[in-house]
C-alpha cells in the first residue's frame, strides 16, 4: 500500500450536487419472550441512537467554528485555528510555495487575509497567521493523540472538494502508522511516524483540517489518503491518515514561538543516498552518495559507495524504507547499521543525528 497527499480541491466553474436517496430497510425483531422485557429492549436502541446523535451535533457545534478554508492559487485546503492570536495550522502541501492566502471562516460570511509564518515540509505542517483577527475567533482544543484507540469514533472536518464546513464520521482504524508521502502533485515527500489511520472519508480539500474525537478535541490533522495501484493510484475508500496532534503541537508551538522549527525530534543518519538494485533487478539497499564530515554516518566510518542494507532490526531496501526506519527512531539513539563495502558485509554503531 502506498499513500499520497490529499490534493487541494480543484477549482470548478460550477458544481451541481446530486441528492442521493438512501433506501433504509427496517426489519422487525422477533423475541421468544414477552411482556415488559421485550418492550424495554425495543425502547433502548432509539434512546442510545439519540444520545449518540446529540454527541455528534454538540462536537460539530463546538469545533466546526475553529476549522477554516484556505484559498491558495492552485486550489483549496483546510486549516485549524491554533490560538486566539490568529495562528492557523495546516499542511505544508496546502500552502506550497505561496506566502499569502485567503481564509474563509466556517460561517462563510467573512473572507480574511493571512500570511505564511513558516512551513515545515519534513512533517508536512505549516502555520499561517491572519492579518486581522476577527472578534470571537475560537481556537480549537488539541487532545492527546497517544490516547487514541482503535474503534474510537472520530469526525473529520474540513472543505472536501471546496465544500466548506463539511463533516464525515468514522473510527480510528489503527494507530502508530509510518507512512511516506509522494512528491507528485505537490506532495512534500515526507515520511511521517505515528499517524492515526481513520475510516472517516478524507477527500481532496480535507488536507489541514481536523480529526476530532467525541470530547471535541483535535487528535490529528488529515493529510494522506491511501492509494490503490490497481485502481490507477486513486484514493482507496476508507483509508486515510492524520498527523498526530502531539506532533502538530510540537511543530506549531516552535513556529509560533520563533518562526521556525528549532528542535525537530526527527532522527537523521546524515547521508545523501539512493536506492540500488540487486542482480535480480529488485531494490537491494541504499547507496551512500555522500556522507558529510561531522554527520552521524561519517563519524561511524561510513563513506560514499557503501550500501546500507539494515538499520537496527529494519531491513533497508529503498530510500523510503530507510526514511521509515529513521522516522521511528530518536536523535541521539544508537543504532547498528549493516552495510556492504567492496562486496563484504560490515556493521557500524551509529549515534543518530537530527534533521
Amino acid at each position: 500500500m502506498t499513500a499520497s497527499r490529499i490534493p487541494a480541491a480543484s477549482r470548478i466553474p460550477a458544481a451541481t450536487l446530486a441528492c442521493v436517496a438512501a433506501l433504509a430497510l427496517v426489519g422487525g425483531c422477533s423475541s421468544s419472550g414477552s411482556g415488559d422485557s421485550g418492550r424495554s429492549t425495543t425502547q433502548a436502541a432509539p434512546a442510545a441512537a439519540s444520545d449518540l446523535q446529540d454527541d455528534y451535533q454538540k462536537v460539530i457545534k463546538d469545533v466546526l467554528p475553529s476549522v477554516v478554508q484556505i484559498d491558495a492559487s492552485e486550489g483549496l485546503g483546510s486549516g485549524v485555528v491554533y490560538d486566539d492570536k490568529g495562528h492557523i495550522v495546516t499542511n505544508a502541501h496546502v500552502v506550497g510555495k505561496e506566502k499569502r492566502f485567503k481564509v474563509t471562516t466556517a460561517t462563510g460570511e467573512q473572507t480574511l487575509s493571512a500570511d505564511l509564518v513558516a512551513s515545515y515540509p519534513e512533517q508536512d505542517l505549516a502555520v499561517i497567521k491572519l492579518s486581522d483577527v476577527p472578534d470571537g475567533l475560537k481556537a480549537a482544543e488539541f487532545g492527546d493523540s497517544a490516547k487514541a484507540e482503535v474503534g474510537q469514533i472520530v469526525l473529520a472536518m474540513g472543505s472536501p472538494l471546496g465544500l466548506s464546513s463539511s463533516v464525515t464520521q468514522g473510527i480510528v482504524s489503527a494507530t502508530g502508522r509510518t507512512v511516506s508521502e509522494g512528491r507528485s502533485g505537490g506532495g512534500t515527500g515526507a515520511t511521517i511516524a505515528n499517524m492515526v489511520q481513520t475510516s472517516a472519508a478524507i477527500n481532496p480539500g480535507n488536507s489541514g483540517g481536523a480529526l476530532v474525537d467525541l470530547d471535541g478535541k483535535v487528535i490529528g490533522i488529515p493529510t494522506l489518503a491511501a492509494s490503490d495501484p490497481q485502481m490507477g493510484d486513486s484514493a482507496a475508500p476508507g483509508i486515510g491518515f492524520a498527523i498526530p496532534s502531539s506532533m502538530v503541537k510540537t511543530v506549531a508551538d516552535q513556529i509560533v514561538r520563533s518562526g521556525k522549527v528549532t528542535d525537530s525530534g526527527r532522527a537523521a543518519l546524515g547521508i545523501t543516498g539512493r536506492t540500488v538494485l540487486g542482480d535480480d533487478y529488485r531494490p537491494a539497499g541504499v547507496a551512500v552518495v555522500e556522507a558529510p564530515e561531522g554527520g552521524a554516518a561519517a563519524k561511524a566510518g561510513l563513506a560514499a559507495g557503501d550500501i546500507i542494507t539494515r538499520l537496527g532490526d529494519a531491513e533497508i531496501t529503498t530510500i523510503n524504507s530507510l526514511s521509515e526506519a529513521l522516522a521511528s527512531a530518536k536523535p541521539g539513539q544508537k543504532a547498528e547499521v549493516t552495510y556492504v563495502r567492496d562486496g563484504a558485509e560490515k556493521t557500524a554503531d551509529v549515534t543518530l543525528g537530527e534533521i
